[in-house]
């Protein structure tokens, strides 16, 4: 490798973190693009077929219903990816529920799948005002403290849960702590900037024709103690390219090409 792996190793004082994994591997939305499950994003379907292959993390998103239920569901209504129409917070659960992905799958509450996979952490972000009360409860009820790390790229949403929360819970970077870290003169005024309160930096590779996971940016994060994780990479020369540029995690759709990629670089660990 063309870097030394950054923080992991450490303690970085976040068990979510600190599974002493070489690279974290996560299954966005399941590996929403993998062969075996294109059309099944967010199902539990998905997110089993990613845990068979070894996965630990996965990575999800949330909306809430009318009467509060917590969906993991990318999007704010129900039109591209299910057999029904209309806005997740217009409807109550009990409608909601008759939805199909992709025809076959019923679109699962994040709580079902905290208990369904208890080996499993979360990437949750939050995509509706409306989830973060219930996000706080389900992680509440489920003692899931250690076991999520949550974001939002609405700086609002993302405050509300801190303050919820009161640090028992990681999170990650909005835009705006992002942007800190990348453009002012030093790590240590990043951190002090963004309180404290950054984990992780979940960024693009590039956004358009900035590339935002230099070199620079990684060594920054990680004298911060913060880690980079990169999303979406489906392809493999990226991923190598950014496992030489010492980023700490991967985020990806094709689940069967991360997990081969970080297996021939000696990277891959399956779940316990």
């Amino acid at each position: 490798m063309g870097h030394t792996r950054g923080v992991i190793g450490r303690d970085t004082g976040h068990p979510y973190l600190d599974l002493g994994r070489p690279v974290l591997a996560f299954a966005h939305r399941g590996g929403a693009r993998h062969p075996d499950i294109v059309g099944l994003e967010n199902t539990e379907a998905a997110f089993a077929h990613a845990v068979s292959l070894g996965y630990v993390y996965l990575e999800t998103d949330v909306h809430a219903t009318s009467d509060g239920e917590l969906l993991a569901f990318h999007d704010d209504v129900l039109d591209r990816v299910t057999d029904r129409l209309g806005e997740i917070a217009a409807q109550t659960y009990a409608d909601v529920s008759l939805a199909r992905i992709g025809g076959q799958g019923r679109i699962p509450r994040l709580k079902e799948l905290l208990e369904a996979f208890p080996q499993a952490r979360f990437n949750i972000d939050i995509k509706s005002q409306g989830a973060v009360e219930p996000l706080v409860r389900v992680i509440a009820e489920c003692r899931a403290w250690d076991r999520v790390l949550v974001g939002s790229f609405s700086r609002e949403r993302l405050m509300a849960f801190r303050r919820a929360v009161k640090g028992r819970v990681p999170t990650s970077a909005s835009p705006a702590e992002v942007a800190a870290f990348r453009l002012l003169p030093s790590a240590a005024l990043a951190r002090r900037v963004t309180g404290g309160h950054v984990a992780a930096l979940q960024v693009p590779h590039r956004r358009g024709w900035i590339k935002v996971v230099t070199p620079g940016f990684v060594r920054r994060a990680h004298r911060a103690g913060v880690h980079v994780h990169v999303w979406t990479i489906d392809d493999p020369a990226e991923m190598r390219e950014l496992l030489d540029r010492g980023v700490d995690g991967i985020v990806t759709d094709r689940t069967d090409i991360l997990k081969d990629t970080l297996q021939r670089h000696g990277l891959w660990r399956d779940h316990a």
